[in-house]
């Protein structure tokens, strides 16, 4: 890659000085880069691509190649260590195997829009972000009945004003799902894996204040979901189901597709129903979690009443019919406008 960094530059009549201008960075790096010293980052990679008019694709095999030698080096088992990536690789290629061809075909747009984001995420903002979680958060409490509009959960969130008529938990719902979208965007930035203490953590701060007494903690009583005939598993049982759902996820969550692995431990965890309140938020952040570790954006399910009614039929399917095909492919598809839109707000 260093030779070829270096050839296109001087084709391109750049100076190292010029160069460093264009990507933003000290000119000592390019000098860097060129003698192998140092290894671009991948936001540079797509700068170097744009800049030097060099194929991406080509580009990011080379960079990709120069980080797997750079930090194995000649480390003992490196050719085992590699076989068994390619192994996974594999796996994963064919981890969509078994589904119907209309998921198939969806999860192959996804990755394709997916692809687009990533050469565009230099364009990416705080304030894209925050509007959108902002959506993210309206339409979540909606799905769960909550009667505030977009604006006032803006004003709530953002202005620490009081709506006239609505219902202090209303406004205690807004403010605790914000907080708990940034603890999921902390726990991604730090590359923790999902676990009991991190689950209970978010349901904690999805019902603070409102039910400080079960905020955090698994049910202790039986309970039955409104408006659906699944009853969900005798309390006593519960901890031993989400030790259950722990393992599953430490076994899949290298093989599913993300926008799979990431609707299954929603549907799992809802199905569970661990707590007296609040699963459906948290399946929900459980969800997007696993999006946004994996470079997806925010799958934001409408709160709508056809919307809403939908996901929930979705979800009645499996957990009665045990039928995934139809959750997996709403996620899948909600996944997808979420991509489309993102994209049409970056590009």
């Amino acid at each position: 890659m260093k030779t070829l960094l270096k050839t296109s530059r001087i084709n391109k009549n750049f100076k190292t000085r010029e160069l460093a201008q264009f990507l933003g960075i000290d000119q000592a790096l390019i000098s860097k880069f060129e003698n192998g010293a140092r290894i671009p980052t991948k936001n540079q990679i797509k700068k170097l691509s744009d800049v030097l008019d060099l194929p991406y694709n080509d580009l990011m095999i080379l960079w990709l190649k120069e980080k797997i030698l750079n930090e194995i080096g000649d480390e003992n088992y490196a050719h085992e260590a590699i076989q068994l990536v390619q192994e996974e690789l594999a796996t994963y290629k064919q981890s969509t195997v078994g589904f119907s061809s209309s998921l198939q075909n969806l999860l192959l747009e996804i990755d394709k829009l997916k692809a687009k984001l990533d050469q565009l995420r230099q364009f990416d903002s705080y304030r894209i972000a925050q509007a959108l979680e902002l959506e993210y958060t309206f339409e979540s409490n909606r799905i769960e009945g909550n009667t505030l509009t977009l604006k006032e959960t803006d004003l709530v969130i953002n202005e620490g004003l009081t709506i006239s008529g609505k219902s202090m938990r209303e406004h205690l719902e807004a403010i605790n799902h914000k907080d708990a979208i940034e603890y999921v965007k902390d726990l991604m930035l730090r590359k923790v894996q999902i676990n009991e203490r991190e689950i209970l953590t978010i349901h904690n701060l999805i019902l603070r204040g409102i039910m400080p007494e079960y905020a955090g903690k698994y049910r202790n009583v039986q309970v039955m979901i409104k408006g659906s005939s699944h009853l969900p598993p005798q309390p006593f049982i519960v901890p031993k189901k989400m030790e259950e759902y722990f393992e599953w996820f430490q076994i899949n969550k290298n093989i599913l597709h993300p926008v799979i692995l990431a609707a299954e431990m929603h549907e799992r965890l809802v199905t569970i129903h661990p707590f007296i309140d609040g699963n459906g938020r948290t399946s929900r952040l459980i969800m997007n979690l696993i999006l946004l570790k994996n470079g997806f954006v925010i799958a934001n399910i409408k709160g709508d009443n056809e919307s809403r009614m939908n996901y929930y039929n979705a979800l009645e399917k499996v957990q009665t019919e045990n039928n995934k095909e139809a959750f997996h492919l709403m996620v899948a598809q909600v996944e997808k406008d979420c991509l489309e839109r993102y994209l049409t707000i970056l590009s």
